[in-house]
Formats: structure tokens, sequence, C-alpha cells
């Protein structure tokens, strides 16, 4: 047998178009989708645009995708790509390195290791299967905010929706939070947020399920929401509930031209403060008490 071939569908969109050609893409039967900026590790190949590569199970697949977007775009051409054998998994490893993701907070990942400067606190994470390695802006923006509003994560509940490695609910223990609940609808995310919380010796204080947020039965002070505009919208209500009275809740995945969009449907929280890195944006809410 010759070496594995992991099908690709590259397509060049402009911001706008993202979350629309993304949710296409998924829809066609991508498995995942990864986007590629300027910002990025991997850049994107047209300057200006956002490359957006969705992976197939299939060639047969990606070429039906394929067939379905040129008819759909507005944009550049769709192109298929191929990856032969496995060494592309972990190339991405050369390019993560310990990162202070907020002030006083560092993330490393467990091949390089790092000696805490007076002060620092040190999360160990393996992103693994899961978003999430604390060098994308949207979670810098959590990471930041929870910084920021220190002295209301102290000794308090944090949920964390759409948890992917686990890192920000791992990010809320640390800046003194006394327990986590992370959810995500990917069981892979679930496995992946254990393992970092059982690297880091808070297992007994990270509970994570794939417990849909309309389901928990719970509040808390702190509610992180680090996802995408498309699905924040319309999980506005749920999510609202899940935040106490008087309590924060951090949306992050936001482009800076959705942050109306997004500030739209929450009309009863209070916005305290909108931060912008790249070209996202992060909206703190509160709730009235």
């Amino acid at each position: 047998m010759g070496e594995p071939r992991y099908p690709f569908v590259h397509v060049d969109v402009t911001a706008d178009d993202v979350d629309e050609t993304s949710a296409l893409l998924f829809e066609l039967g991508a498995e995942g989708v990864e986007e590629r900026d300027e910002t990025t590790l991997v850049k994107n190949a047209v300057s200006g645009k956002v490359t957006l590569v969705g992976a197939f199970a299939k060639r047969e697949d990606a070429e039906a995708a394929i067939a379905e977007l040129v008819g759909s775009l507005s944009s550049g051409a769709p192109r298929y790509e191929e990856v032969v054998g496995d060494a592309w998994r972990d190339a991405w490893k050369e390019h993560y390195k310990p990162y202070a993701i907020a002030e006083g907070l560092v993330v490393r990942p467990p091949w390089e290791p790092y000696e805490a400067k007076a002060g620092e606190k040190v999360l160990e994470l393996e992103p693994g299967r899961a978003f999430g390695t604390g060098l994308h802006e949207t979670t810098r923006l959590v990471a930041r905010a929870i910084r920021a509003h220190a002295s209301e994560v102290q000794g308090k509940l944090v949920i964390d929706v759409g948890c992917g490695s686990g890192i920000l609910a791992l990010a809320a223990l640390a800046l003194g939070a006394a327990k986590a609940v992370a959810i995500d609808n990917d069981p892979e995310a679930i496995d992946v947020t254990r393992e970092n919380a059982a690297r880091n010796a808070l297992t007994d204080r990270c509970e994570a399920s794939t417990t849909d947020v309309a389901a928990l039965d719970l509040q808390a002070p702190l509610v992180l929401a680090n996802i995408e505009a498309r699905i924040l919208i319309p999980m506005a209500t749920d999510l609202q509930r899940r935040v106490a009275p008087g309590g924060l809740l951090l949306l992050s995945g936001i482009l800076v031209p959705q942050k109306d969009d997004v500030r739209a449907a929450y009309p009863d929280m209070e916005l305290l403060e909108a931060p912008a890195l790249g070209e996202w944006v992060l909206l703190a809410l509160r709730k009235a008490g």
C-alpha cells in the first residue's frame, strides 16, 4: 500500500463571506474547515482574502463539492489539493512556542520547556484534535478579558461554551475561578479538554461534557463563548440563561463587520466593552442584577 492521501478543497473568499462559505463547505461534506489569512501560521494564498481549506474523507467527495461550489461562489474558483503522507499532521508544532496569552499567563506545549517568571502562571496545553492553542486572536481576546475581570472570577464558577481544547476554561481556573464547566458538541474536543485538565492537575475543577447549552441546569457569574457569529446569534437566548444575574458574558469569534448583528441579538444585556484584535472583536456583556 502507498502512503495515505488526504483530499482538501481550497477556496479564497472575502472576510464577509467566510461564515457563509464555511457553512456551505460543511453542508457539502467537509469534515473540518481551516481558515488562513495574514495572521495565521499558514498564510492565505491570495493577499487580502481568507483561504478556507475544507478537509474531505474521499477525493470524489471533494470533487463533488467543487462542482457545487463553482456555481455558488462570487469569489475565486475552488481548487482541489491533496496531501500525501502523515508528516503534515505535526508540522505546525514547530511554530507553537510558549506564549503569553494574557498578562501573567503563559501557555506552553508539552514539547517546549518554559521557566515561569516571578508572578507568572503557566498552562501546559496540547490542542490535539481541537481548536485552541492560544495563538488565534479570538482566543487571546477572551483570555485578556478574563484577566481584566479577574476580580469577578475569583472563587467562582465559569461556563465555557464551545470549549475546543479547553484553553479558556483552564485559563479561567488559572486566574482564580473555583470550577469550570466546559461543553462542546464535538466528543473529541471533550476528550482533549479532559486531557489538558489532567496535564495541569485541574481535573477535579474542570467538568467537560457534550451537554447542550440549552440543557445545562445552572448559571455562572462568567460565561464564555468563543465560537462564530453565525452560532452566537441563534444561541443568544440559551447563552443569556446561563449567566447569573449581574454576571458577565464574553462573546468572541466575531469579525468586526459582524459586531452590530451579534450585539443586536443580546438587547437586554449591557455592552461593557468591545476590544478588537486584528479582524476580530470581543463583546463583553453584563446581565442585569
